[in-house]
């Protein structure tokens, strides 16, 4: 059975009455259990449980730190190509898009490697467009075999592979992807993706699963906030997150918040999504699946970011760009405008003032 059986139980599920229903008294009694149901998860990206926003995150950072203690795992996203066959209309990538294309050769990804390993990390996500013509797996491992002298930690957010693919990526050296769904409504989803191979709905779906059955050690999921309805898009988020994990207990599963930033293309967001439905989702979650990662990128501003330390998130990104070759040639074709801009040094920095400890490596490919 694929996660797909699992979404269509909500296909025609009333959010609204069920919103309807909700109860302080629920709300409270929710926060102080030990393990949450699916049910329960929903009742906290309720609007009634905004008005107990403040004793869900108090809980939510003890979790948080009983699970994790007081650290913050940092990384960097790395872009090699932005080339892409898909026509996604929130995306800066669309093909239709009028940017300059292009495919870091070896050499250079070498160099920017390089770069990024001089800030301490060790831990780094590469990304490319989604094009298997452009940026094949040959290409893909290639680059992660280049990259594997400055990294102890690979992972990759490209197009979804097969569970062959998958497992060829694990054998040279990728030890996690990330892959957002975009919107798990799937008739929003047809009309988001007018072209391309991405409109292939349930491919996607099910590729964390094809990627947990290859070896990945941690597979990270997501729906991009903006594009519908985000109480539905993180309920449903933490429903797969919550399949995956229980079919797949040796695999570290995690989830990402992003929320659309501005973009070539212009694309607008359909619904507002506030800084207060961030943290609502991030601490209702946090309760939900107590040991899952959260990661919270620089699409946040600095500001957002240095709150939601304490309350649930466990990695974030510094020193980003998120243009294709960006550490060494600069901010040019991006895929979006990101928020924060601090650097490596200045995350970490702001860490230690808040009394965490930043972890720039916790995990060695052998």
């Amino acid at each position: 059975m694929s996660f797909l059986h699992e979404l269509e139980k909500y296909q025609a599920f009333d959010y609204q009455r069920f919103f309807a229903q909700v109860t302080k008294e629920q709300i409270l009694s929710i926060i102080s259990k030990n393990k949450l149901s699916v049910m329960d998860y929903l009742t906290l990206l309720s609007p009634k449980a905004e008005e107990c926003l403040e004793a869900i995150a108090q809980r939510a950072n003890e979790v948080t730190i009983q699970q994790f203690g007081k650290t913050m795992q940092l990384f960097t996203p790395m872009y090699i190509a932005n080339y892409c066959i898909n026509q996604c209309v929130y995306c800066g990538f669309n093909c239709k898009n009028q940017l300059t294309r292009m495919k870091l050769t070896m050499k250079e990804i070498e160099k920017e490697g390089e770069w990024i390993a001089k800030t301490g990390l060790k831990h780094v996500l590469v990304l490319t467009g989604e094009s298997p013509i452009h940026s094949s797996v040959d290409y893909i491992v290639e680059a992660v075999d280049t990259l594997k002298k400055f990294f102890t930690g690979i992972s990759i957010e490209v197009y979804p592979l097969s569970e062959d693919d998958y497992y060829r990526a694990v054998k040279n050296g990728v030890d996690g992807m990330t892959i957002f769904q975009e919107v798990y409504d799937k008739e929003i989803y047809k009309e988001l993706h007018l072209a391309g191979p991405k409109r292939d709905y349930e491919f996607r779906l099910d590729a964390p699963e094809r990627a947990c059955r290859a070896g990945l050690r941690t597979v990270n999921i997501g729906a991009l906030l903006g594009l519908n309805d985000w109480r539905k898009e993180a309920f449903l988020t933490g429903v797969h997150a919550n399949y995956l994990q229980r079919k797949y207990s040796e695999v570290e599963i995690a989830v990402s918040t992003p929320r659309m930033r501005p973009h070539t293309g212009g694309f607008p967001p359909r619904v507002t999504v506030s800084d207060k439905n961030i943290v609502q989702y991030i601490v209702a979650y946090r309760l939900f699946m107590p040991r899952s990662g959260i990661t919270l990128s620089s699409r946040e501003s600095f500001t957002l970011r240095n709150h939601l330390t304490k309350i649930g998130v466990t990695k974030m990104s510094g020193g980003v760009t998120t243009a294709v070759g960006g550490h060494n040639k600069g901010e040019e074709a991006s895929q979006f405008d990101i928020s924060d801009h601090r650097s490596v040094a200045e995350m970490a920095q702001m860490l230690y003032n808040q009394g965490y400890q930043p972890i720039y490596k916790d995990w060695q490919v052998v």
